[in-house]
């Protein structure tokens, strides 16, 4: 089955960020500001509207791009399509199984890379898909958003530990850090599985684990979009570690201070530098655009992390202002992110030659 043409992705990246729009706008209905309708409505599918509807058809689309294969995105189609159902009102159990159908074709594809190439970067990102799937099935048995919870975040993390460590062939980890990382994966999943502290000790010692490997150590000497990039890592695997320290010393006990902390540390702090590092590689891979990089990249990454700060100093200090205005300027570094890329598009279209 054909690959399809990068015009027809488009319609997949926009149910992805539709989940993202509607989905931080349940998270500030949560923190007492007033949002859309629509929005309010689902305040009670923030979560799986943020990881499963929006980077669960994002990274599926990625996927799907680089696998060449027809069939594999039937991944980003599904989560998009189950995110729609959620944002529509329609049956929670419609867009659960769309949700679980993604997540088993996301494992698939990832599968048939790793029987291809069997290497360590393939097996964790092979990992981070049938964590997804995991998740998606749980919450379609039954169990709370809260429980499958560890399983999301897993699907996120090793995710991007795998990409991470594909790129490390070029500065290749020692066979002892290589067991280490083995040791911290296995740490992931029985944490996941069993024991939320456990989660934070691995998730703690995989921050180190990176902050210590990953290339970005270098490359942040370098100039331009390389130096962009390498700061965007560095940082968000600071705020991993602080997600994973919070997690191993309070658990994840729902609705607490803590579990709010935690969690924001781990899917804004890490995931989201992640993302607004990588976007400048990953639109032009998948919609064969130019996204020339401009100093201005740095704004919204600076807004992410100050407004991350004023949240978990909310936290820690029990304030609901600060914890609700750090929310809100969370989704504004969000949608500066978002207009920043748009911007750098356009920019990149008008210096095409005709």
């Amino acid at each position: 089955m054909a690959d399809i043409r990068p015009p027809w992705r488009v319609p997949l990246l926009v149910l992805g960020f539709a989940s993202l729009i509607i989905g931080v706008g349940a998270g500030l209905l949560r923190l007492g500001w007033a949002v859309p309708q629509a929005a309010a409505d689902v305040a009670a599918f923030h979560g799986p509207l943020m990881v499963s509807g929006f980077f669960g058809t994002v990274i599926g689309l990625e996927r799907a791009v680089a696998l060449a294969r027809g069939w594999a995105y039937l991944a980003p189609m599904a989560s998009g399509a189950g995110g729609l159902v959620l944002i529509l009102g329609g049956p929670v159990a419609v867009a659960q199984a769309l949700l679980s159908l993604g997540g088993a074709v996301l494992l698939a594809g990832s599968a048939s890379v790793f029987l291809r190439q069997r290497a360590l970067f393939t097996f964790t990102l092979a990992a981070g898909a049938a964590s997804w799937l995991a998740g998606n099935l749980l919450w379609l048995g039954g169990f709370s958003v809260y429980e499958t919870v560890p399983w999301w975040a897993g699907f996120l993390v090793l995710t991007i530990a795998g990409e991470r460590l594909e790129l490390s062939r070029f500065l290749p980890p020692s066979p002892v850090a290589q067991r280490a990382f083995v040791a911290v994966l296995a740490g992931l999943t029985f944490g996941m599985a069993l024991e939320a502290h456990l989660f934070g000790a691995a998730l703690l010692a995989l921050a180190l684990w990176l902050l210590r490997q990953d290339i970005a150590r270098r490359t942040v000497k370098d100039k331009g979009l390389t130096r962009f990039i390498a700061v965007c890592l560095l940082s968000g695997y600071a705020w991993l570690a602080i997600g994973g320290a919070i997690m191993l010393a309070a658990g994840l006990a729902p609705g607490s201070l803590a579990y709010d902390a935690a969690l924001h540390a781990i899917m804004l702090g890490f995931v989201f530098s992640m993302v607004f590092g990588h976007a400048p590689i990953i639109f032009p891979a998948v919609l064969r655009v130019a996204v020339p990089y401009h100093p201005l990249f740095y704004a919204p990454l600076a807004l992410l992390h100050l407004s991350l700060m004023l949240r978990l100093a909310g936290d820690a200090t029990a304030s609901f202002e600060w914890r609700s205005a750090g929310g809100l300027l969370n989704a504004a570094a969000l949608v500066f992110f978002i207009l920043n890329t748009i911007a750098a598009v356009i920019r990149g279209r008008a210096r095409k030659p005709n």
